[in-house]
């Protein structure tokens, strides 16, 4: 057992035939038959101190057997800790004439001329050779890894005592300040209670609470001090404030709760949120940090469900990285998204357009525009192009399809063809759809001579030639349902003495016959008479110019006037 020596490593985990053989090495130490463990200095280390003062902390540990972390610590290592840079310090005397290789700004040998932390000369002291700076002193310290990234090192405590003072002289001037409104508040108050008092002795009135009175007085804004009890009570809302429930008096604004004194919407939504002073508490949960906070919760939830142990409130650092993190993943797949796609279909050169702003930004040039809206001086406005294709002539033609129109078609204009696609025949198609046309020529003559006859007589005529029933004209009395039926004759006498009154009817609204209650009508009203109100026929010529004369409503150019003609 005296051979036996066994160092494990403090980081690795032990197996079991090792634990064994370390728990006898252990026992073989303490009883005396194997050597006692040495550190770093060749001594030996009693093996009955216990493990937990033995075994060195992590932050100290170096992998060897050793009970230096138990030991006082030596002062000139404590200096050595607090050692720094000594700064402004200079080595001795300046030199008189510069030197090769010095600053060509200051002339110290300790730096170079873009490292010269000084006024930067005119002329440098190269040239001049005077005001020589002395040199610096370097200093060489040895820092290890903590001494490195400590932020304190090479701090003056001695200058945080400034900042003492500081805050102690206001404190003192805040003092003062308050101690004399309170001297000029006691003053006052006591001429306001010996005043009330001399009041009182003269008054029948009950006496009040001078203390109570007073203390109202001087009652803080959100504050409330009981005299009584000698205590200030915090109020949830400052009196000076308006009440949200007074911002917009109408029944039908935002709903307020007054469990809660809490107003969600925006009472005054028609000023907009901007505008009003005060919009609703949910204007301030959805602004500022507010969403990114919720978004912050939101993350952290659905990571915890996914598996990853997140929680804001117990380590928001955490949630905080990982949530970056997460973005900045999400942002570079969404790219590599877009250049796979871009790759595969093409059309970047689409999305490297200039922006918006800069195509319909504002021009430097000059228009003039009449009340019209005319341009008087400038350039013109740039005609649009259009999304077709314009000035296409297929087939040999000189003009677009629809350049002509004619009996309710559209055609082509340069050979007045109307069928579409088809092949321009020029002046021949011209000529050939003339000749075609002359039959519908001598019809517009027959038509023209037609209109020479009175409007009377070509009504006659037409109702001629629709009507194909022979009617018997003994039979002078015509029953209703046989009148203006049949093979008619008009005579045209009648027929224009017949259309005079029925004019005189249309103007005056007031002929025998007519009745203003529809109720007081009798039974066969229709066949009335003139003055005896004797049963007699209404002749053609009546129902005729009744036909002519009465109005369509369906017309929707019947009231049309002209006003050029």
């Amino acid at each position: 057992m005296s051979s036996l020596s066994f160092t494990p490593s403090s980081t690795n985990k032990l197996s079991r035939e090792d634990y064994r053989r370390q728990k006898d090495l252990e026992a073989a130490r303490k009883a005396g038959t194997a050597p006692a463990e040495q550190d770093e200095e060749g001594k030996d280390i009693n093996p009955h101190i216990p493990q937990y003062i033995a075994k060195a902390p992590w932050y100290l540990d170096t992998g060897r057997p050793t009970l230096k972390h138990q030991r006082i610590h030596d002062a000139e290592e404590e200096k050595k800790d607090d050692q720094w840079y000594a700064r402004g310090l200079r080595a001795g005397p300046a030199a008189t004439k510069f030197r090769k290789g010095a600053c060509e700004n200051c002339g110290a040998m300790t730096h170079k001329t873009k490292d010269c932390m000084d006024r930067p000369r005119k002329t440098g002291a190269k040239w001049t050779g005077q005001d020589i700076k002395p040199d610096e002193i370097i200093q060489e310290i040895d820092l290890d890894y903590d001494a490195k990234r400590d932020r304190w090192n090479g701090y003056d405590p001695s200058e945080h005592s400034k900042i003492y003072e500081e805050y102690e002289k206001i404190e003192e001037a805040r003092r003062k300040i308050k101690a004399n409104e309170l001297d000029k508040q006691s003053t006052t108050e006591l001429v306001k209670k010996t005043g009330d008092r001399i009041a009182a002795e003269f008054s029948s009135d009950e006496e009040e609470d001078d203390e109570d009175k007073y203390a109202e007085k001087s009652d803080m804004p959100g504050q409330k001090v009981n005299t009584k009890t000698r205590t200030t009570i915090r109020n949830l809302r400052i009196r000076e404030d308006t009440a949200k429930y007074l911002r917009n008096l109408d029944i039908n604004s935002a709903y307020y709760d007054p469990k809660t004194r809490s107003m969600r919407d925006n009472p005054n939504k028609e000023r907009g949120a901007e505008d009003s002073f005060y919009a609703g508490d949910n204007f301030v949960r959805y602004t500022g940090d507010a969403p990114n906070m919720a978004n912050l919760q939101l993350f952290a939830w659905q990571a915890y469900e996914k598996g990853t142990d997140v929680h804001l409130q117990a380590n928001p650092t955490q949630g905080e990285l990982l949530h970056r993190e997460y973005l900045q993943k999400k942002e570079k797949l969404k790219d590599t998204s877009k250049d796979s796609i871009l790759a595969k279909y093409g059309g970047e050169e689409h999305l490297n357009v200039p922006p918006k702003e800069l195509l319909l930004a504002q021009t430097e040039q000059y228009v003039e525009y009449s009340r019209t809206g005319r341009i008087i001086k400038g350039p013109d406005r740039a005609v649009p192009k259009s999304k077709y294709e314009e000035d296409v002539f297929n087939n040999n033609h000189t003009s677009i399809w629809g350049s002509y129109w004619a009996d309710g078609n559209w055609g082509y204009k340069c050979c007045r063809s109307f069928i579409k696609n088809s092949y321009c025949t020029g002046l021949a198609g011209i000529e050939a759809a003339n000749s075609s046309n002359l039959l519908t020529v001598s019809e517009l003559i027959s038509d023209e001579e037609s209109n020479k006859k009175s409007l009377v007589e070509i009504h006659i005529e037409n109702m001629k030639k629709s009507k194909s029933k022979n009617v018997d004209d003994s039979n002078k009395h015509l029953k209703r349902k046989n009148l203006g039926e049949g093979d008619i004759q008009l005579d045209v006498k009648k027929l224009k003495k017949a259309l005079e009154e029925e004019d005189k009817r249309n103007k005056h609204k007031k002929i025998d016959f007519y009745i203003d209650d529809d109720r007081k009508r009798p039974y066969n009203s229709a066949y009335m008479g003139n003055n005896d109100k004797l049963e007699s026929e209404i002749t053609e010529e009546e129902l005729e110019a009744y036909r002519l004369k009465k109005q369509s409503y369906e017309d929707p150019m019947a009231n049309y006037v002209d006003e050029e003609d």
